[in-house]
């Protein structure tokens, strides 16, 4: 039995795309693609099995989601209050400088610029004439997390001070379930099966179809992988290797559990480091997300289990998910007729919420790149190496969380300050020390102000400023900072309870909660 466009190779426009794997990654490529190819002639087929478990525990997003949501049609309200969801103004970082500190990572800018120049310069002017202020005092988002506080930020903001962004927590599985129903009101097929083979056409090196357990034979002209660790198509069938980076990024695995909450509804991510690794707690409505990354070499799962559990703030709903990985990518990401997603494509931990970043992006890429059935190499080539720099970009900023840490005899975290860096990211460290430069390259995910939070954050401080920033005397600074930390006190005072805001913007409703 045959389902699909078949496999010839020759011009014209794609008949039809087969996605593999469902899961975030598989129904954000269905919804998206449906939405943007809807009044062309190409079938979507997406192949799941509800006997594979999903990782699922991805919870965390950046700004760049409220994008995605616009893309296919739907509110930040509908996937809210359909996925449990909550507000996130950002990360704090706990003890990873050092036991007892902490830090925040927001979605914003620090301060103003003025006369050109970054108002970093002008804060570490100040600082460096003895008086100290934190940085995090000029941020907007950063003053509203501190006090779960939430409001929505206006369109056109009078100046940068007042500039905040925003992403969402939600719960993974409920998000899924959210894009596949809307996948199927746009006519996405959706075929629940295990795949037994993969065929590929020897004299092309094209993936032609895929077998499933129950007789099926699906055939297509575009094949996405979105199966997982597993890389069905791109890693097993089709062979593409696996750089691994382990040695950058030490944790090869996490043990995630959810449990109830006590206390605040907080509007941001939490990451806590811990003697082998760091524990994440993301607060959805529902529940908290828990998770514990660690490095296998220094603790056991057992033990690793049991610092979780011990650590959670309310009762376990569910037992916990042990998921071994190995952080890296695959050489290519483009093969042939095959473009993997997600974790198919690879793999970086969730410290800085990335993978659905990654899922997004690559569909835009593939949408901006949409071959024909004669699938022209160039095509795949600027993928890949786009993709590649934006892994890369992504891996250098995680290391530095890695790098910068200040917690002593621990045998994890003092051989991550030994690491030797990557050469982009140790000239972008030499630069800054040297006078507080920030470099910019190509395909980074991450701006400069996420940059200085973590220079700031981890105390790496600059040698000097900008000399243009000693067009201001230190007492034209003391005014203007001020008044500054003025502005952000009275736009703060306009702002609500996170949980207020979501009782009105996205309620509650009432699911059940699976394992228990």
């Amino acid at each position: 039995m045959t389902d699909g466009a078949g496999a010839t190779r020759n011009s014209g426009p794609l008949r039809s795309i087969v996605i593999v794997g469902g899961g975030t990654a598989g129904w954000m490529a269905a919804t998206l693609l449906a939405r943007k190819l809807d009044r062309q002639s190409v079938t979507i087929t997406v192949v799941e099995s509800s006997d594979i478990r999903t990782v699922g525990v991805g919870e965390a997003t950046v700004p760049g989601i409220r994008d995605f949501f616009r893309e296919i049609g739907v509110s930040e309200q509908e996937v809210m209050a359909g996925a449990q969801g909550t507000v996130k103004l950002g990360i704090e970082f706990v003890d990873w400088k050092r036991e007892g500190e902490r830090f925040f990572h927001p979605f914003g800018l620090y301060g103003m610029r003025s006369r050109g120049v970054a108002f970093h310069h002008y804060w570490r002017k100040l600082n460096a004439a003895g008086q100290t202020t934190p940085l995090s005092d000029f941020c907007l988002a950063t003053a509203l997390a501190e006090r779960n506080l939430f409001m929505r930020p206006t369109d056109s903001p009078v100046h940068d001070l007042l500039f905040f962004d925003w992403a969402v927590h939600f719960d993974a599985g409920l998000f899924a379930k959210f894009l596949s129903k809307k996948a199927g009101e746009w006519g996405v097929k959706h075929i629940d099966a295990t795949i037994t083979d993969v065929l590929v056409d020897q004299s092309t090196g094209f993936i032609s179809s895929v077998d499933t357990q129950c007789g099926k034979t699906i055939s297509g002209d575009l094949f996405i992988d979105c199966s997982g660790f597993r890389s069905l198509l791109l890693g097993d069938a089709l062979g593409v290797p696996y750089e691994d980076w382990t040695n950058l990024l030490p944790c090869d695995r996490a043990v995630a559990m959810p449990c109830e909450r006590a206390g605040p509804l907080t509007p941001y991510t939490r990451s806590t480091a811990l003697t082998a690794g760091w524990q994440w707690r993301i607060p959805l409505q529902h529940r908290v997300g828990n998770g514990y990354v660690y490095a296998s070499r220094h603790i056991s799962d057992d033990e690793a289990v049991a610092t979780l559990k011990g650590r959670l703030e309310g009762e376990a709903l569910a037992e916990p998910n042990i998921i071994r990985f190995r952080t890296g990518r695959r050489t290519a990401f483009w093969q042939g007729n095959c473009v993997a997603l997600g974790l198919a494509a690879g793999f970086m931990e969730p410290l800085e919420s990335t993978s659905i970043t990654l899922i997004q992006t690559g569909l835009e890429k593939l949408l901006a790149l949409l071959p024909d059935r004669s699938f022209d190499p160039a095509l795949a080539d600027e993928y890949n190496r786009t993709t590649g720099l934006e892994y890369a970009r992504i891996r250098d900023f995680l290391v530095l969380h890695y790098f910068a840490n200040g917690r002593q005899g621990e045998p994890m975290w003092d051989r991550c300050r030994g690491t030797a860096l990557p050469e982009q990211l140790e000239r972008k460290l030499t630069l800054f020390k040297a006078r507080g430069h920030l470099v910019r390259y190509e395909w980074e995910s991450f701006q400069d102000p996420s940059w200085l939070s973590m220079y700031a954050g981890f105390g790496i401080d600059a040698a000097a400023h900008d000399p243009l920033a000693d067009h201001f005397s230190l007492s034209d600074l003391e005014a203007a900072f001020e008044r500054m930390k003025g502005s952000i006190r009275d736009a703060v005072a306009l702002a609500e309870p996170h949980e207020t805001f979501l009782k009105s913007f996205a309620p509650r409703q009432l699911i059940s909660h699976p394992g228990r």
